[in-house]
């Protein structure tokens, strides 16, 4: 299938409704976000991607993209992937600590599960060697045929993607110091290779020798050092934002994935650019739109903008604008919910936290720290931001003073959260299956039960409006009688049809990993529309009457 008419959600995706009209604001992401990246021995490029759970493999002469392991089967969240002598797959399972080899005829063998936040991987030959991306990682190497792992150091800044040198040595970066290492893969005494290093997040050699560093900051800088004579630095900026990987083919073209954006982009020594398969959304998750029309959407790693097209022109799976129709704006700690107010923009992450950032000076304010799950967040109109705390059971407020009040306790898993023209706060329960109002004295009362999940909240006039993620529709609720009607169908939002959905395991503290938590957000833009995050497909919809 071609990347440019290939949907991750299926290959036709048709929002219907009766009275609603319908299009899409940037084009689909044919890719999950991209991490590793690997030529196998058929030619393809190999793509591990973290956020989906699955690798896909991807034909460099045509975009070609295959999924290869599947969202539902034993891996759970690949971040990196090496080929063995013999054909084999190796295949780093971050978060469970998981290494798998996928035999060239498909079959699965679990070759570790000891091996703490494991990323980078490599093969020498027929050996398997392994690091972890955490604090005081180690490096070991692993034998698929059994054997006790040997550590060959300890002490890692949080490693990554690391490969074989000319010089027999392994290099690693450590992500956390900015440093470039490197130790003989018999063991030794590990030696630092270059510092001060510009965000690394993988290094690679081309076909020549000469080292790559790869960023994972916004400016998407590879950094080229000189190992055989002067170390001098050669620094390219690509401007693809999160850079993750990187790998070489035999003419040494250099392929780069990244986990902000996705997609697999050619990138020649002189920075510029020849796009594969075509960048988008991770998710979207949150949705809001400001008063110039401006939409921000909620990507878990960077806050972005779909660009619209024309009015009246969808954009379909072949939209060709740059980064899928999508304009990176900042990136930020796994932004989930989103909220303009006043010409800056609210953004809960799910690691507990609530910010506020300036699109126009480009800062960001942490505002409050050690919420439980935070999704949805609103502005009420008394103007403190009130926001959804799923894993607490709870709403909360939080006052210019960033002082944070409960509003209602003893929910099931609020979601969204939404106000009325009267200044009443609505909030979706995805567990409860209901739309709820809280009360002055905290106390709910229901407004509409018998849902399906429902998760994204908007209020226009006396309508309210949610995505019902179960049954994949968006439901319009009258505030004033409560009746109910459907406006559109077959959203494509959640899971992909015919997979199971994916557990969402426990998050790591130390800030750099950790899948995000299904929401599918909704907003209302200032002419009337709504405007849906469409995470089961990497877009944005707009609908309007």
């Amino acid at each position: 299938m071609n990347t440019r008419g290939h949907n991750r959600f299926g290959d036709e995706v048709a929002v219907s409704g009766s009275r609603l009209r319908a299009r899409r604001l940037n084009h689909p992401s044919p890719l999950w976000g991209s991490n590793g990246v690997a030529f196998g021995p058929d030619g393809r490029l190999y793509v591990a991607q973290f956020l989906a759970g699955q690798i896909s493999a991807v034909d460099t002469a045509t975009g070609d993209v295959e999924v290869v392991v599947p969202m539902d089967g034993p891996v759970q969240s690949p971040d990196d992937l090496a080929f063995g002598a013999d054909g084999s797959m190796y295949i780093a399972d971050l978060i469970p600590g998981r290494v798998w080899r996928r035999s060239p005829q498909g079959t699965y063998t679990l070759v570790s599960d000891e091996v703490k936040v494991v990323n980078g991987i490599t093969c020498v030959g027929d050996r398997l060697f392994v690091n972890e991306m955490r604090p005081g990682g180690r490096l070991l190497e692993l034998f698929p045929d059994g054997g006790e792992a040997v550590v060959l150091t300890e002490g890692l800044a949080l490693g990554n993607a690391m490969q074989l040198g000319p010089d027999g040595c392994l290099y690693y970066p450590h992500m956390m110091t900015d440093q470039v290492w490197r130790i003989p893969p018999d063991g030794g005494v590990p030696e630092v290779v270059a510092e001060e290093v510009h965000e690394p997040v993988a290094v690679r050699f081309d076909q020549g020798g000469e080292l790559h560093v790869l960023s994972r900051g916004v400016e998407g800088i590879v950094t080229r050092i000189d190992l055989h004579g002067s170390g001098s630095r050669t620094l390219v900026t690509s401007g693809l934002v999160g850079l993750d990987n990187a790998a070489f083919d035999a003419e040494n073209r250099m392929f780069v994935s990244s986990y902000a954006s996705g997609g697999v982009t050619e990138l020649h020594p002189d920075g510029r650019t020849r796009e594969i398969v075509p960048r988008g959304l991770d998710g979207p998750y949150g949705v809001t739109v400001d008063l110039g029309g401006t939409v921000y959407v909620a990507d878990h790693y960077r806050l972005a903008s779909p660009a619209p097209a024309d009015e009246g022109e969808p954009v379909a799976a072949d939209g060709a604008r740059e980064d899928g129709g999508v304009t990176s704006l900042t990136l930020l700690p796994f932004v989930h919910g989103v909220t303009n107010a006043g010409g800056l923009v609210h953004f809960t992450s799910q690691y507990g936290d609530v910010h506020t950032h300036d699109p126009d000076r480009r800062t960001t304010r942490r505002r409050v720290t050690g919420l439980n799950e935070p999704i949805g967040i609103a502005m009420g109109p008394d103007g403190t931001l009130v926001v959804a705390e799923a894993g607490a059971a709870r709403v909360v407020s939080i006052d210019d003073d960033d002082t944070v009040t409960v509003l209602a306790e003893g929910l099931g898993h609020p979601g969204d959260v939404a106000f009325d023209a009267q200044g009443r706060c609505h909030v979706s329960d995805d567990l409860l299956g209901a739309v709820l109002r809280i009360g002055g004295d905290g106390t709910t009362e229901v407004v509409a039960d018998g849902l399906g999940a429902p998760q994204g909240l908007a209020v226009l006039g006396d309508t309210l409006f949610t995505v019902e993620t179960g049954p994949r529709r968006l439901t319009a609720i009258s505030l004033s009688t409560g009746e109910r009607r459907t406006e559109a169908e077959d959203l494509p939002v959640g899971q992909p049809l015919g997979t199971a959905p994916r557990t969402v395991p426990a998050l790591f503290t130390h800030g750099m990993v950790g899948a995000p938590r299904p929401f599918a957000g909704l907003a209302t833009g200032p002419d009337g529309s709504l405007l849906l995050a469409a995470n089961g497909e990497g877009t944005v919809w707009q609908l309007k009457t």
